[in-house]
């Protein structure tokens, strides 16, 4: 199934810009009259017949659409620090998007050895993962934030699950996350993941402070881009 990414259209039309117009026209030779299936990035499938195959900017006449087109019935932010080899935190957005992620947030910590997020790279593994599996929503990628604002801004979410993983062991035991979120009756998660270094001491107290509950993701010792995937894949096998 081919999917294209429409970032505009009134109700009408969609519109394809050049990157997605030359995949369409060129590489996979759509022509005037085809019908084509396009995203919003919002949640909405098109389905569409195609009206211009212009490779610089096609156009398509939308025929139908579908709301909540590869939704999944959770929330889930992931809020995990930026791996020091980039290309590691770009494979952890590409699976976590396949297996259902709806917010991914960059939080730097004390111990991050990357220190500085570029978005750009990560927004294009977002959009491609997500028509890839078969989504017409995009996971919205947020600015860099610390480890500790993120907590603050999160400190009030009294309904939302927030869950924090860590490796070194402290005063307070951690649950499973299968059980954490199998015991939790709503719909909303938040985890924080640490860098490579882990959250310091004085994070994770912070974080238990403001409602998270530290979480063991297996006996393993799991990479920062690897906990990230784990905790998606929690989400989606306790509510699919």
């Amino acid at each position: 199934m081919e999917i294209f990414y429409s970032e505009w259209n009134d109700g009408r039309v969609c519109r394809f810009d050049e990157g997605e117009s030359g995949h369409m026209v060129r590489v996979l030779r759509h022509r005037s009259g085809d019908e084509v299936l396009a995203v919003d990035g919002l949640g909405t499938l098109f389905r569409c017949r195609l009206t211009s195959d212009s490779p610089r900017e096609a156009e398509a006449e939308i025929q139908s659409k579908e709301s909540g087109w590869g939704s999944h019935p959770y929330d889930l932010t992931l809020a995990v620090c930026p791996t020091k080899n980039g290309d590691r935190y770009e494979w952890f957005a590409e699976k976590a998007t396949e297996i259902g992620v709806d917010t991914i947030v960059p939080i730097i910590g004390e111990h991050s050895e990357r220190r500085v997020f570029r978005p750009e790279r990560v927004r294009r593994v977002l959009v491609s993962a997500s028509k890839q599996s078969l989504k017409a929503k995009f996971p919205l990628l947020r600015d860099q934030l610390t480890v500790k604002d993120f907590i603050a801004e999160t400190a009030m979410g009294g309904e939302t699950l927030k869950l924090i993983a860590y490796c070194f062991e402290g005063e307070t035991s951690r649950v499973s996350v299968k059980k954490a979120m199998e015991e939790y009756g709503g719909r909303k998660i938040i985890v924080l993941i640490g860098p490579e270094g882990d959250f310091s001491r004085e994070e994770a107290e912070a974080a238990i402070a403001a409602g998270y509950i530290p979480v063991a993701l297996g006996s393993s010792r799991l990479r920062t881009e690897t906990a990230g995937v784990v905790s998606a894949a929690a989400a989606y096998l306790r509510y699919m």
